[in-house]
């Protein structure tokens, strides 16, 4: 039975890894679903197309979400698209890992910007289109409240501050019956992170089941928090990662 059927729903990122396989659950799961991407449109558009493939409206706007303007300006799109906006997830995200010294104010600038302010500005978008019944879900990282190896700080300090976003926007839109949650994955099998890649042994051995997460476990969360079985979660933070913060 689908359980979105009528929804409307914004996935950042969208064109690969956890972002495709949320924007595929929620288009399973019955809802028409837009997607954007940075550079690779033959990759969106083939998620689009599935989207499609699986009888639910798809589609995939180009969007670089660094530049001030382009999440809200993507929220604009996809309201004028399919009329209507109940679902964002906010999905793209910069990962740079590195020493402290490497990270000059080009770099910071940009994690920023794609971590922090474009999650917290869609939403800001998002939130006047939205009636009751209306999801915010961001997805943020293992890393927000355990970094166990050298390098992490920008990306852990980006992720972290969504924690405090998530909260805040819980508390605002809670009584317009909006529900914001935040969803930490824990190492998860995609390109930019593969099972079987150089230290994957050391990072699968860092949970308690020993493996690194499917993407469709984690966009089987997000769709939980997007259904109405997710309606008296909200201001939460989930952690999917096979008890990688236990």
């Amino acid at each position: 039975m689908t359980r979105l059927e009528g929804k409307v729903a914004l996935v950042t990122g969208g064109s690969r890894g956890i972002g495709a396989a949320v924007a595929l659950r929620l288009a399973e799961a019955g809802a028409d679903t837009v997607l954007t991407y940075e550079n690779n449109a033959e990759r969106a558009d083939a998620v689009a197309g599935r989207i499609r493939a699986a009888g639910r409206r798809g589609l995939a706007l180009r969007s670089d979400s660094a530049r001030p303007g382009a999440p809200a300006a993507a929220v604009e799109e996809a309201v004028a698209a399919f009329g209507r906006l109940d679902i964002l997830v906010n999905n793209a995200a910069v990962f740079l890992v590195g020493p402290l010294a490497d990270w000059g104010a080009a770099e910071i600038d940009r994690t920023l910007a794609v971590n922090v302010r474009a999650p917290f500005t869609a939403a800001q978008a998002a939130a006047r289109h939205m009636g009751p019944g209306g999801r915010i879900i961001s997805i943020g990282s293992n890393v927000a409240d355990r970094a166990p190896f050298p390098g992490l700080a920008l990306y852990s300090m980006s992720k972290t501050a969504l924690a405090g976003m998530t909260r805040g926007l819980a508390r605002e839109l809670g009584p317009r019956g909006i529900t914001v949650n935040l969803v930490h994955p824990g190492p998860t099998d995609t390109d930019a992170n593969p099972a079987d890649g150089p230290n994957a042994q050391a990072i699968a051995g860092l949970t308690s089941v020993g493996r690194y997460a499917r993407t469709t476990e984690i966009a089987a969360t997000v769709a939980h928090l997007a259904g109405e079985d997710g309606a008296y979660i909200t201001g939460a933070e989930l952690h999917v990662d096979g008890g990688f913060t236990a």
